[in-house]
């Protein structure tokens, strides 16, 4: 599905990513994992286009996307929560749904109504301004919003940071039911390692820039992951 090689990014003459080899096989979550500051939102904001690596290749679907806008990478089938959510706050819950449908490659007619039995609060709000949910109220409709395009693969930068007990309980379910009930593929940038342990299948570990560490999240070493999480 996501094939990163050799990724090179540099910020002005700082390089913020080493060698960074990256895979995110078809229907599988993958958890990137590391103490703030070590390069993973900046991985991610490569993959969506948003910064350009000086050298290494992005595949998603078997294609080349290294030098594609970061519309093209949305159309082709990539849905983006970034860090900090990004809703639209004077816009309604269902105008920023209705927004993420632009970025699917389907004409569509509503909001699907399954990301309604994901996140069912955000139906009785609809009409809600985006800017008066609480923090894990705009969370889930960050992750609404990028459902509602049909993407095959889900990016999600810290979905936990800063969230309620129970809304993370709400993201982990929704997270389970697309992964048993779509194909679509999940990337993860996650530092909380029980999230981490009951969702993914497979995880890597950044430090400084570079992956330092991975491996079946069944086989991992917690002890060890954990020191990389420390500060």
């Amino acid at each position: 599905m996501l094939n990163i090689e050799n990724l090179n990014v540099y910020y002005d003459e700082s390089i913020i990513l080493r060698d960074v080899d990256l895979r995110v096989p078809a229907g599988q979550v993958v958890c990137l994992m590391g103490r703030n500051g070590v390069g993973k939102t900046t991985l991610l904001k490569t993959v969506m286009g948003l910064l350009r690596p000086k050298t290494g290749k992005i595949e998603f679907s078997g294609k080349d996307i290294t030098r594609k806008t970061p519309d093209k990478r949305a159309k082709a089938g990539i849905g983006y929560v970034p860090q900090g959510r990004d809703i639209f706050p004077l816009l309604t819950v269902e105008e920023n749904l209705l927004l993420g449908l632009e970025a699917g490659t389907e004409k569509k007619k509503g909001i699907p109504d399954d990301v309604f039995e994901m996140f069912p609060a955000l139906k009785e709000m609809l009409n809600r301004k985006g800017g008066d949910l609480s923090g894990g109220q705009q969370q889930q409709l960050a992750i609404a919003r990028a459902l509602v395009s049909r993407p095959k693969m889900l990016i999600l930068d810290e979905p936990t940071e800063g969230i309620q007990p129970s809304i993370i309980l709400d993201i982990a379910k929704a997270i389970k039911v697309i992964r048993e009930k779509s194909d679509v593929s999940i990337l993860l940038v996650e530092q909380y390692l029980e999230f981490v342990l009951e969702l993914a299948d497979y995880y890597y570990v950044m430090e400084k820039g570079s992956i330092v560490t991975q491996g079946p999240v069944k086989e991992m070493n917690e002890d060890m992951v954990k020191n990389y999480l420390t500060v």
